[in-house]
């Protein structure tokens, strides 16, 4: 992809979060495209769906396996693709801006970098070490003359920190300081009480991301609240799964192709022409 063409995906992608979006996360290049198709102005990347769909648990996948489905997903679609790359692929600053660099070169505008460390003695990255991270993807930007944009995950709620009250406070704490080195968008996944939301919106400048889950508000009430970004995660993935799922349990309990015939809405033509 030109420079001049990548640019440009990232600017378009950047003013989408001065109102308000919902942002689909796809596993493939088949789920990009219907994603496009359906009329979505940009996607992101799911790490869980893309690892479970190559025999991976999340946060185990090879980079190289992460790589190559996000060539495979922007290759496929016209529209901005931001990565989710966990917690960066990297052990330190320096390691991290690579796997940035590999991720622009596939043709992505932004990446979604998170702070749990999948250790329960020490659930969070510290903060300094947090701010160096996000620091050094801001400067390989301003470096290669990509605005990549940073949407920085913080995971008090995600983790289930003791009380509702910590988890608001330590999730404001760490915005605020990955604001403060370079971040464009704070990302709360678990986060779904309007009071919460609301607080959240008070305490923070700028755009702020939440996740789709159960219990969480409907999104003209979101847009009302001032959220401006809606992500899916790994959820369309499991519902496909869930879906295949009760497909397969159809068959064997009942020796039916109902199901899956009525849900079969792509005919094959539709699929080679995807």
């Amino acid at each position: 992809m030109e420079g001049t063409q990548l640019v440009q995906k990232a600017m378009n992608f950047r003013k989408l979060h001065s109102s308000f979006f919902i942002l689909p996360n796809a596993w493939d290049a088949v789920s990009a495209k219907i994603f496009a198709q359906c009329g979505f102005q940009a996607l992101g990347t799911t790490s869980a769906g893309i690892a479970a769909s190559r025999g991976y648990a999340d946060r185990s996948m090879p980079f190289d396996t992460m790589l190559d489905a996000v060539r495979s997903i922007v290759q496929a679609v016209d529209i901005p693709v931001t990565v989710d790359i966990e917690d960066g692929y990297g052990e330190n600053p320096e390691e991290l801006v690579e796997t940035v660099k590999q991720i622009i070169n596939a043709g992505a505008v932004g990446i979604n970098l998170e702070d749990s460390t999948m250790d329960p003695q020490m659930p969070l990255y510290d903060i300094p070490d947090q701010q160096k991270k996000i620091a050094a993807i801001r400067e390989l930007g301003k470096r290669i003359g990509i605005p990549v944009f940073i949407n920085a995950r913080t995971d008090p709620y995600w983790i289930k920190l003791e009380t509702p009250f910590t988890k608001l406070e330590e999730t404001i704490k760490q915005a605020h300081a990955y604001q403060e080195a370079g971040a464009d968008c704070i990302f709360v996944p678990g986060i779904k009480t309007v009071s919460d939301i609301r607080t959240l919106r008070q305490e923070i400048n700028g755009p702020i991301n939440v996740l789709a889950v159960p219990e969480l508000p409907p999104a003209h009430e979101l847009e009302a609240l001032g959220i401006q970004r809606i992500s899916t995660g790994s959820g369309p993935f499991r519902a496909a799964v869930s879906l295949l799922q009760s497909i397969g349990r159809d068959m064997l309990d009942r020796g039916s192709f109902e199901l899956m015939t009525s849900t079969s809405k792509i005919s094959y033509d539709d699929l080679l022409r995807l």
